[in-house]
Formats: structure tokens, sequence, C-alpha cells
């Protein structure tokens, strides 16, 4: 019994690697997890990083200076810290602009299409474009959030609207909580 329970998890572990999880519940009170949710009721609770983040990481001291003077440029252009664009990064791709998550998310600053959209970049891999709108975006959720930087990096990852949903507060998903305390700790560094 102990080896099925330690393969189970072990296929759970690796199933979850790679796979976004989401959590529905339905009108009846009836809670639904999946990774392919069916509708857009279906909120994302736990957000895995880009399979290309771990190989990105051993060549993390150059990207980050290969794009130091871009993330400085946009930093300044949108009045954000240049250090919490540094840790924003770090934290969603690992400076590896090629990044892909499983849930569509592209980049070193991993927009995805609606907030690229929004923000007016059409190449979402394009390191300049990435940088740039997703700079715009932590600006105006800095200020949505009253310059409240752990509720701007939460909403960050959750969306704007998570964060309201939670009467503004850090929504309780482990991985938008787990990726607060990461941002601020590099942030801090």
């Amino acid at each position: 019994m102990q080896k099925l329970i330690t393969l189970s998890i072990s296929v759970l572990m690796s199933v979850g690697a790679h796979a976004d999880i989401f959590k529905y519940t339905d009108p009846s009170g009836h809670v639904y997890y999946t990774d392919h949710p069916e509708h857009q009721l279906y909120k994302r609770i736990i957000r895995t990083r880009p399979e290309s983040y771990a190989r990105a990481l051993p060549h993390l001291k150059v990207n980050k200076h290969k794009y130091s003077q871009l993330i400085a440029d946009a930093a300044s252009k949108h009045d954000i810290d240049e250090k919490l664009l540094h840790a924003v990064i770090q934290a969603e791709s690992a400076y590896h602009a090629q990044a892909v998550s499983s849930a569509g998310a592209v980049g070193l600053m991993q927009l995805m299409p609606a907030t690229a959209k929004r923000y007016g970049v059409t190449d979402r891999s394009d390191p300049e474009q990435n940088i740039n709108g997703g700079t715009r975006y932590l600006s105006d959720l800095l200020k949505m959030f009253n310059l409240n930087l752990p509720l701007a990096v939460a909403a960050y990852n959750a969306g704007e609207n998570a964060v309201k949903k939670y009467h503004n507060s850090i929504p309780p998903y482990p991985e938008t909580q787990n990726y607060v305390k990461q941002v601020l700790a590099l942030y801090g560094r």
C-alpha cells in the first residue's frame, strides 16, 4: 500500500509540475478542480512556472545583464522601481524572453493575451514590448491599490479582480501567496 501511495503522489506531483490548477464551486456548493477549465467561472488557484524556467536559471546572470537597460528604461518611463521589475521578471521567467507558461503567458513578464492587448503589446515574446507592457500593467496595479506593493504584486499574479474579490487583500491561493513572498524577498535583496 505504501508503494501505491508514493507512486500516486509522485504521479500527481509530476503532472502538477507543468499545469495550472483551476477551481470552480457550482451554485449547489460542489467544488471542482481541473487543469483544463471548461468556462470562465473557473479561477486559477495554482500557477506553475513555464517549463523553461528551470532551464533558464543557469543563464540568469547573463540574461539579467542582457535586459538590464530595457528594464531601466521601462522603470524610468513608467515611474517604477527598477529593482521591483527585476524581482517580478526573475520570479516570472528567470529572464527567459521566450518563456511560455501552460496557461499561455509569454515572455519575460509572462503576459497573458488579454493583458498584452490591453497594453498594446503586439509581440509578447519581444523583450522590449513585453517589459514595457508588463511595467505599465504593474504601474497601473500600484495606482489601483494605492501603492500597496503586496496587493499590486498579488494582482499581477492572480489578476486585479481576484484581489478585489477578497476585499483588497491577497487572495487565499497558495500560489499567489508564495508568489508575493518570493517577489518581495527578491525585491528586498
